[in-house]
């Protein structure tokens, strides 16, 4: 019986290869791999190994299925949406550059992925960051411009 991090260099490349096969997007083959290895944890003392890597496939399947249900009740709520609310780029410009909390590299992050609506990968051939960095900065930016909304609207 292998340990987990055994079965992950057993098996993680495959199930990832098989991620990228079902859904063609490395960002999200990544997200289903981790997912399935999450679910591999949490159950390892429950599954049979030499059910492996079948099972992970398995898990791979149905997450992806999961996640293309969820993108057409999203895109149908988004066609039945007659007005979206806006947000002018001017505005949303002037917040990010007038944040106090924000560094120069999270306002650059957020300024070409929401102003000018660049990928992750844009981003990082743009600015000589990895990709999972300019994730990082998006996620840390974006937490603390979510403080900074909520702490103006208890003002």
């Amino acid at each position: 019986m292998g340990t987990f991090e055994e079965l992950y260099q057993q098996h993680g490349q495959a199930v990832f290869r098989f991620a990228m096969s079902v859904v063609g997007r490395r960002e999200t083959a990544e997200d289903l791999t981790s997912e399935a290895f999450l679910a591999l944890y949490r159950n390892l003392d429950r599954i049979d190994q030499t059910q492996l890597p079948g099972w992970l496939l398995t898990v791979v399947r149905n997450r992806a299925r999961d996640l293309w249900r969820r993108q057409v009740v999203e895109q149908r709520y988004a066609d039945s949406v007659t007005d979206p609310p806006t947000v002018e780029p001017a505005a949303m410009e002037s917040w990010i550059l007038e944040n106090p909390d924000l560094k120069p590299i999270h306002r650059a992050c957020l300024m070409l992925r929401y102003v000018y609506g660049m990928t992750r990968a844009e981003i990082a051939s743009h600015t000589a960051l990895s990709e999972t960095q300019v994730k990082g900065h998006l996620q840390y930016a974006l937490s603390l411009l979510r403080k900074a909304y909520e702490g103006r609207g208890r003002t």
